[in-house]
């Protein structure tokens, strides 16, 4: 699914308007019309007190628009029109005097009013700014939005929580709703899913508000938001005569003293996601742990007993998996440079691969085309540098995956997958996955699904996916605190199974 910007969005409203030769206030009674309907189906006529919170702007129009449709089904309503500016948008004031044609009458807020009361059982609508806030709000409706969120009530943002600007982080963090959920229409904003904007949502939901599909289908967009219709294309089906040779030769290199589990749960997590051969090249102390473990997968073992000083591997290798529990000794560096400059197979690099090439940033220049990084935040730091905001991050990975030709698989509650200047934004995964080892499994994820011929941004978006929806199983089966490495391997079976279950009529999901 593409994540518009706020250009974007501006341009498909234009766009539909013109081609289905409608009103722009057509399109936002069509707006209005669609809020109405998910409140009344949630509420059914509840006698709860509901306040709306509309600006001067187009946002604010969607409120008041909404306000009529909630007077017309006999909800008790108060509207407030927060008057932050004497411009009014054509469309806000053509529904205001609708709504007044209903004899309800706003209340009009400004600089010198008193803020309304608000029960901690009523609920709002929060209807003040839209997509086009460009400023921070001036200190009064700063004041309102601060009082809004100290109500306790429930609050619905349309679109997106006001104060909160679509291409940068605010800097006074009490100046943004903080909205229960938000209703966003046609397409999510990049915003719900970074670290320092997503926080001012607990949910959100789309409504399709009929922009045209043209304008949706033909324009590109910087970012997509990954779910089960994008990754289901991306699948590749198994053949009835195939063997265990056309599914790959997998290597998972890492591992030191105290730190063999982390190439133990790679590996692990390269087998059930389908390479049809799993070696693993590891320190001396390693052998029988990992022997005995696991005896589908293969062993080969360094000289030294508790580090990494050369890198050997098995003639048929199709893709290594590099980094996890490898230390940064210094024969384990040396080895990995010379690694690097022997070998331009597929390659994942995580963990200690990645701090070593942090350390010897000459090391970048020697990964193979299109090597898969999977930094968390830290990691990433040491690589591409500090950044200033969420939004800086995200150009400076951008560069560093150009600048590289790497493909980086930025790890966090919305995992965010970049290469080639896009971004692709993960939908699964749930915060008991934040445990020991589950970064390893992810590495031996995409490891295993290289080696099964998926291209590497393929794989890295279709792993992101799986590893996030085995940890969804795993939650759903446990509970978040009992999500563990070993519970996510142990689920991408039915991760897999998930991919191919379709809805049926009664809304229950069913094989295809």
């Amino acid at each position: 699914m593409k994540i518009f910007n706020a250009q974007q969005i501006y341009a498909a409203d234009k766009f539909t308007i013109e081609k289905q030769a409608i009103t722009s206030d057509a399109l936002m009674e069509r707006a209005a019309e669609r809020i109405f309907s998910w409140v009344h189906s949630r509420l059914q006529g509840a006698k709860v007190k509901i306040h709306l919170f509309c600006g001067i702007g187009n946002n604010g129009g969607d409120g008041i628009a909404l306000a009529r449709h909630l007077v017309e089904n006999d909800y008790e309503v108060a509207v407030h029109v927060v008057n932050y500016s004497d411009k009014r948008s054509k469309d806000f004031l053509i529904n205001l005097d609708r709504l007044k044609e209903r004899k309800l009458w706003p209340e009009f807020l400004d600089s010198d009013c008193e803020f309304p009361e608000i029960g901690h059982e009523d609920i709002i609508i929060d209807a003040i700014f839209g997509i086009g806030l460009n400023r921070a709000p001036e200190d009064w409706v700063a004041k309102l939005i601060g009082h809004i969120n100290d109500s306790a009530a429930f609050i619905l943002s349309i679109d997106v929580p006001s104060g909160l600007f679509l291409d940068k982080v605010s800097d006074k963090p009490e100046q943004v709703i903080r909205a229960n959920h938000v209703l966003s229409f046609q397409a999510p904003k990049l915003v719900f899913f970074l670290p320092e904007t997503g926080v001012f949502l607990n949910q959100w939901e789309l409504l399709d508000i009929g922009l045209d599909q043209e304008y949706l289908y033909k324009t590109e967009t910087d970012f997509e938001f990954i779910g089960k219709p994008e990754v289901l294309p991306l699948y590749i089906p198994r053949l009835k005569f195939s063997h265990k040779g056309n599914y790959g030769h997998a290597v998972i290199v890492g591992g030191s003293y105290g730190k063999i589990g982390a190439v133990n749960l790679a590996a692990k997590a390269c087998l059930k996601v389908g390479s049809g051969l799993v070696t693993t090249f590891i320190p001396e102390c390693g052998y029988v742990p990992l022997q005995t473990s696991e005896p589908e997968i293969m062993v080969l073992t360094d000289e030294e007993e508790d580090f990494i000083s050369k890198i050997e591997l098995p003639s048929n290798a199709s893709v290594i998996g590099v980094g996890v529990g490898m230390g940064t000794h210094e024969q384990t560096v040396a080895a990995f440079s010379s690694f690097l400059n022997d070998t331009k197979m597929p390659m994942v690099i995580d963990a200690d691969g990645l701090n070593i090439l942090a350390e010897n940033k000459r090391l970048l220049n020697k990964m193979p085309q299109q090597a898969v990084l999977t930094p968390h935040p830290k990691e990433l730091e040491r690589l591409i540098g500090k950044w200033e905001d969420d939004f800086d991050k995200l150009k400076k990975a951008k560069a560093f995956s150009k600048k590289y030709d790497c493909i980086l698989v930025l790890k966090g509650a919305h995992t965010i997958t970049i290469y080639d200047g896009k971004g692709y934004i993960n939908s699964t995964g749930n915060p008991g996955m934040a445990t020991a080892g589950s970064g390893d499994v992810l590495t031996g994820i995409i490891t295993g699904l290289i080696a099964q011929n998926y291209p590497p941004l393929y794989a890295a978006i279709f792993g992101v996916y799986l590893h996030g929806l085995s940890g969804d199983i795993s939650s759903s089966e446990n509970g978040y605190e009992a999500v563990t490495a070993l519970t996510i391997i142990a689920n991408i079976g039915k991760a897999f199974m998930e991919l191919f279950k379709r809805a049926s009529p009664e809304g229950q999901e069913q094989p295809q």
